[in-house]
């Protein structure tokens, strides 16, 4: 089943300041395989398992920024994809009640100049995604307080997050 996930390949999320370390293992997807995870919305946790959000746009889709990287399975040949979403500092104070540590990187479906040059595997000239990597609400974000990520029921009334 291809949607099953297969936990040996599970990837992690990438951080924006690891982007830039030769050595790093987001380094060369980053120059090479960037994609869009597309969303429409996500859950944050403040990290204490007792507080989550579900985040939405207004009027939106979600399109992460993310990394994907093949693998092939040495048993079958199979190739298999994997992908992070890239993660930026917090941004404060906005985010602080949210997620403190980090927030995803979410880009813009209307610049289409961006998503060309995101998607182009053979665009490397990263530094021009200098601005995009710094944390910022783009759209509108309707935050709502629920009490497990299994059940998305509110605890609180939702607000605004705005740009």
């Amino acid at each position: 089943d291809t949607l099953t996930p297969n936990y040996k390949y599970a990837s992690f999320n990438s951080r924006s300041d690891k982007l830039d370390n030769k050595r790093g293992i987001s380094y060369k997807p980053f120059r090479e395989s960037r994609c869009i995870i597309p969303a429409s919305a996500f859950v944050e946790g403040l990290g204490d398992k007792k507080t989550y959000h579900i985040i939405e746009l207004e009027n939106s889709a979600i399109a992460f920024g993310g990394l994907y990287k093949a693998h092939i399975k040495h048993e079958t040949g199979e190739l298999v994809y994997s992908a992070s979403i890239i993660t930026l500092p917090p941004l404060s104070p906005q985010w602080d009640n949210i997620h403190p540590k980090s927030m995803p990187l979410i880009l813009d479906f209307e610049d289409k100049e961006l998503i060309n040059k995101w998607l182009d595997p053979e665009f490397d000239a990263v530094e021009e995604f200098e601005s995009v990597l710094e944390p910022k609400i783009l759209k509108p974000m309707k935050v709502t307080r629920i009490n497990k990520p299994s059940k998305w029921d509110p605890s609180e009334d939702a607000f605004l997050l705005k740009s």
